[in-house]
């Protein structure tokens, strides 16, 4: 089972937000012993994210931002700018697999937290820094956030209407994008230091940028770019490289058409009861559909509202055309598939009760027949000192 793959392995999680958090909360689902170091007076900055919050029977609240990563995790408070802080982290850091921080670039080694005073303390330790823009180059000791990234990175500037169209500018992802990507990408980093270390016997350090990590989500973007030395542009909902494959808005809602290839082009236009479409030598291949992309897309808006939205996905469905609902919330939790794939998990807190979460996706093997999932079953509580009167460093968070 995946929930139990890291069994024994010690975690020390002395990030916040979201990326950090992100990456231990992975490795918690996965079985490891995550220990959350916190702001006695606090905790995490994002407890205090709300609303919404949970509350409980003694009026405490945690905030829904909180919970969604944090979960799996033993939270303790100490103040490591503090000699007896500093010695008990120390203490923990000893019997420790992996460490996860987001400190600014050298905020750490002041306190002789850094890699290369811990290595000498334990030379096992996998140590995971997480900033916004790496431990060294011009601009390492700036603070940086998710927003900053997405349009530092490029992802804002092909994100959007196009200009001349109604709401036209750059356009930031719903969620921080980049610090749940951040977060996969130190996962996974880790995973695979533990790996080389069952070899070498010797824990590393990685360093993760959110900078770096933006610019790789550019993927196929950054790839056309490279390719043709073109900047890409604000398209809406269309894709860059495939047409059609963007939203159209039928007689009573919307939905995606995702057309990935000449074939399933056909047979759209048969279930659309257009055959010569896909006869004519402007929309005949995907490149020719993407050249000729403005007159596609004319007809296919006046072609739309025709039909309404479960008209057309019936016959999608029947015909084998890609095709998908723009869900809010309570129908993506309503959804059939997404019930079957039991997505949803309730964990027990000792204070605050049931709390509703979403599983982590890498654990659908460990769903039981029962419904019940293989993963941490509790959320950290509010954050207790583990030495009397222990405050928190001065310095911030990173992301």
């Amino acid at each position: 089972m995946l929930n139990q793959s890291l069994q024994g392995i010690k975690v020390l999680d002395l990030s916040r937000i979201l990326a950090g958090p992100w990456c231990t909360q992975n490795l918690a689902d996965l079985g490891a012993e995550v220990t959350k170091i916190e702001h006695p007076r606090g905790g995490d900055d994002t407890r205090g994210w709300g609303p919404p919050y949970v509350e409980s029977a003694d009026g405490e609240r945690l905030s829904a931002y909180f919970i969604c990563c944090n979960r799996g995790k033993t939270s303790v408070a100490i103040d490591f700018a503090q000699p007896e802080g500093r010695a008990a982290l120390k203490a923990m850091i000893r019997d420790a697999d992996v460490l996860v921080e987001n400190y600014k670039a050298g905020s750490l080694a002041r306190q002789g937290l850094d890699y290369a005073s811990l290595r000498e303390l334990n030379p096992r330790l996998v140590y995971v820094s997480i900033t916004g823009f790496g431990q060294s180059g011009p601009m390492a000791s700036k603070p940086g956030y998710d927003y900053v990234f997405q349009g530092m990175g490029g992802l804002m500037s092909y994100t959007g209407q196009p200009d001349g169209m109604p709401g036209a500018g750059p356009l930031r992802t719903g969620v921080a994008v980049v610090d749940l990507s951040t977060g996969m990408y130190a996962t996974s980093a880790v995973l695979a230091a533990l790996f080389q270390r069952e070899r070498t016997g010797q824990g590393q350090y990685i360093d993760i940028a959110l900078l770096d990590v933006a610019v790789a989500l550019n993927a196929n973007q950054a790839a056309n770019y490279l390719a043709s030395g073109r900047n890409p542009q604000r398209s809406g909902n269309a894709h860059p490289n495939c047409a059609p494959y963007e939203v159209f808005a039928c007689a009573d809602g919307h939905l995606i058409l995702a057309i990935g290839n000449d074939s399933q082009f056909r047979r759209f236009c048969e279930v659309a009861e257009q055959p010569a479409l896909a006869d004519d030598a402007r929309f005949m291949t995907n490149s020719a559909r993407i050249e000729n992309l403005p007159a596609l897309r004319a007809l296919l808006t006046d072609l739309f509202p025709k039909r309404s939205r479960s008209s057309w996905s019936t016959a999608f469905d029947t015909a084998g055309v890609p095709w998908g609902p723009i869900n809010t919330m309570e129908e993506v939790f309503s959804d059939a598939q997404v019930q079957h794939r039991r997505i949803v998990q309730t964990l027990d807190h000792p204070e605050f009760g049931a709390l509703r979460t979403v599983r982590n996706p890498m654990l659908w093997n460990c769903v039981d027949q029962l419904g019940a999932v293989g993963a941490p079953p509790s959320l950290p509580q509010p954050a207790s000192p583990m030495t009397p009167n222990l405050e928190h460093g001065a310095s911030g968070p990173q992301d």
